[in-house]
This record gives C-alpha cells, sequence and structure tokens, in this order.
C-alpha cells in the first residue's frame, strides 16, 4: 500500500443500518402521489450510480415500520444484485433487502468506486458465502477493509477515473451501438427477401413465384421414439432451450442418456429444419448438422425435393410474415403455441429451388458477416469491462 495511506473498515467510516419492510407490503403500497418513495432494486439500473426516483409509494404508517434514506446517503443491496452500490438522488425508505451507509467520512465518490471494486465485493463474497442465504448483514459489512488515503489523494483518485470511465462510457456506448446495427442489417434484409418478393411476384416483377402452403413443401415425417430404448440414449437430444432465438445457433446439447428423458421425443436427421411450437415470438429455428432427438415441442420439419430447399425453409420460418402468422394462431391460456393445422396452413408466395438457394446464400453470407461483427463487438465489450476492473485495482493499490 502507498505511504500515507490507512486501512479502515467500513464501520469505521459510516454508520450502517439495515432497511425494514412493513408487512404485508401490500397493505401499504399506495397511488397517492403523496405517499413516500419506496426504493426496491428495479429503481436501479446495472450500470446506473444513482436512484433518481420510485416506481411505488408507501403510506406513512408503512414508513414507521422501515428505514427512511436521504439524498446523498449510499445503499448497499444485500441480496438480489449482491454488494452493489447506489448513490440516494431522492429519499424514500428501504426493505430489508438493503442497507445504508449514512454519513460516510471519506469522499462520496472515492467510497462509490472502492464499493464498485473487486477489492470489496470479493470480501463481500467472501464473509457471506458461509450462510445459507447469501446475503450481507450489518455486522459482515462494517469488517469490510478498505484503502483509506488522505481526502487529497481521494479527490485525485475520483478525477483520474471519472475521466477514464467517462472515456470508457463512451467505447461501450458505441459498441453497443454497432451491435445493435449489425443486427438490425441482418434482420432488416432478412425481411425484405419475405415482405418484398411476394409484393413483386403479385405485381408481376417476380416471374417464377407460385403461391403455396407450408403442407405443399414441407412435412413432418417423424414418430415419437421411446428415449430410454438403446438405440436412442446416446443421440444429442434439442429442446427449444437449446437453441438462440433468430440465430438457430445451439447451445448446452447433451445427450438422452445425460438428460435422464423419459418421455416420447421426435428423430430427426440433418435433411431437417426444427421449429419451436412454443411461444413462435421467439423465434427458435434451426438446422441441425447431426441427427439426434428433438422435444414434442418442437416440429422437425422435413422439406419436400425439388418443393423448398432446407435452407431456404430456415430462413422463411425467421421471417416476419409467418412469426405474425404463427403468433396470431397461437393464442391459448398459459402458453402460446402452434398447432399443426395452423403450421401447414400459412401462405406464401415461393419461388423456384435454384432462387431459393441464391437468395439463402446471401442471407447465410450476411448472417455470417453479422455474428463476426457480433463476436467483435462482444470481444470489446468484455475488454472495456476489464480495463474498468485494471483501473479499480490499480487506482486502490496507489498504482496510479
Amino acid at each position: 500500500m502507498k505511504t500515507g495511506w490507512q486501512t479502515k473498515t467500513l464501520g469505521e467510516i459510516c454508520d450502517i443500518e439495515r432497511g425494514g419492510s412493513p408487512r404485508p407490503i401490500q397493505n401499504f403500497i399506495t397511488a397517492d402521489t403523496n405517499g413516500i418513495n419506496w426504493i426496491k432494486i428495479g429503481d436501479a439500473t446495472a450500470s446506473g450510480k444513482y436512484i433518481y426516483k420510485t416506481e411505488e409509494k408507501i403510506k406513512s404508517e408503512g414508513a414507521k415500520r422501515s428505514r427512511m434514506v436521504y439524498e446523498g446517503d449510499f445503499i448497499l443491496s444485500n441480496s438480489m444484485s449482491f454488494g452493489r452500490p447506489y448513490i440516494m438522488r431522492t429519499t424514500g425508505c428501504i426493505h430489508d433487502g438493503w442497507l445504508v451507509l449514512h454519513q460516510p467520512k471519506v469522499d462520496p465518490d472515492y467510497l462509490y468506486y472502492i464499493l464498485s471494486s473487486d477489492l470489496v465485493f470479493d470480501q463481500f463474497d467472501r464473509l457471506a458465502s458461509g450462510s445459507t442465504v447469501r446475503n450481507l448483514n450489518i455486522g459482515l459489512a462494517k469488517s469490510v477493509e478498505i484503502p483509506y488515503p488522505p481526502l487529497p489523494e481521494q479527490q485525485r483518485i475520483v478525477g483520474i477515473l471519472d475521466a477514464a470511465f467517462d472515456g470508457i462510457a463512451v467505447a461501450r456506448a458505441n459498441a453497443e451501438q454497432n451491435l445493435q446495427n449489425a443486427r438490425a442489417l441482418f434482420e432488416s434484409h432478412l425481411q425484405s427477401v419475405f415482405t418484398q418478393a411476394p409484393l413483386s411476384g403479385v405485381e408481376g416483377r417476380g416471374a417464377g413465384w407460385v403461391e403455396k402452403k407450408l403442407s405443399d413443401v414441407c412435412a413432418i415425417t417423424s414418430t415419437l421414439v421411446d428415449p430410454r430404448k438403446d438405440e436412442f440414449l446416446d443421440l444429442t437430444h434439442v429442446g427449444a432451450g437449446n437453441i438462440e432465438s433468430l440465430t438457430g445457433v445451439f447451445v448446452e446439447l447433451k445427450t438422452a442418456r445425460e438428460e435422464g428423458l423419459i418421455s416420447g421425443k421426435f428423430l430427426f436427421d440433418e435433411s431437417m429444419v426444427l421449429y419451436s411450437k412454443i411461444r413462435p415470438y421467439l423465434m427458435k429455428v434451426a438446422r441441425p448438422h447431426f441427427n439426434g432427438l428433438c422435444s414434442a415441442d418442437m416440429y422437425p420439419l422435413a422439406p419436400l425435393p425439388n418443393e423448398i430447399t432446407r435452407d431456404y425453409l430456415f430462413y422463411l420460418l425467421l421471417s416476419k410474415p409467418f412469426t405474425d402468422y404463427a403468433i396470431q394462431g397461437s393464442a391459448r391460456a398459459g402458453m402460446p403455441k402452434v398447432n399443426r393445422e395452423h403450421l401447414f396452413e400459412f401462405r406464401m408466395l415461393l419461388p423456384d429451388v435454384k432462387k431459393q438457394a441464391e437468395l439463402a446464400a446471401q442471407l447465410d453470407a450476411l448472417h455470417e458477416e453479422t455474428q463476426r461483427l457480433e463476436s467483435l463487438y462482444q470481444r470489446k465489450l468484455t475488454a472495456l469491462g476489464e480495463l474498468k476492473k485494471s483501473l479499480l485495482h490499480q487506482a486502490f493499490s496507489g498504482a496510479l
């Protein structure tokens, strides 16, 4: 540690108290604009520093059973977003999922940065690890140690971190916007293929486009099998949760044996397209590159030869016209689901298979480029997060 710096506990530099919850809370929530702000974790943002307002208010009787906090107070989540600090920019009451740090004997921004660092979080994590429910109590929070330089040094560190973090915030915003733009470009082109092409066919500009139903171009040829049988035990199983929305990327795949499957599953092969009939707005469609089993909540669709290519069918099922149609026919209590009859009644204008292959190849190329850009921007975002951690580590080890 740097010469002239001390080590102090949070209990030495501020008063720490726990929030309180009037119960049952629903009896104290009020729509009265004169009610007292009721501060919940949802009123904060993951990347935000301050809490400015609340969505709910409580009656004054509820405030008597809670804990008031004031502008400038620090509040610390002791359960959900564990150890995350926020600075109050309003007054209100906190429930017992918060700790409040009053009257810190330290620069407020310095305290915010140190509480946001791994140096403090690692202590929180270690101290709370022995409890059945991982949360912070007052005693644990008070015992956390922080580096305590003289006030001018605290302010110097804050100035450096403020400038650096402002630059990082701009770079992060740019990377996030670029990430959104890359995704939007692919989605825009995907939708243009299936919204503009049919129109051009109607107007006579799309020679060779023919109106067909989905049942004319693909079918479900698989039957349900028992995944407990020896011949199926080591086949890969695909459920809706194993497919990323829109991209069709497979995640966290396991075999029937590993999952301990007992209910009937569909066999599929790599000539098929898998479509999740549950919650069609999630757009979970995939082109398997292996043979396996899929959930009974998925349709293994086999393209009919010379009618539709597998790749074109894949993108058709991701298109807005089809998704809107599927959503309209899936309304049911509890779980939106597309039934077979509705699925196969979908009508579209379809080009010949040569044109299908051409359009699908264009979409594949754009999708590949989008994935490359997404990977690039995700790496940038990760690097920026690591840079913040590195700067905080340097700051509180005296290296800045």
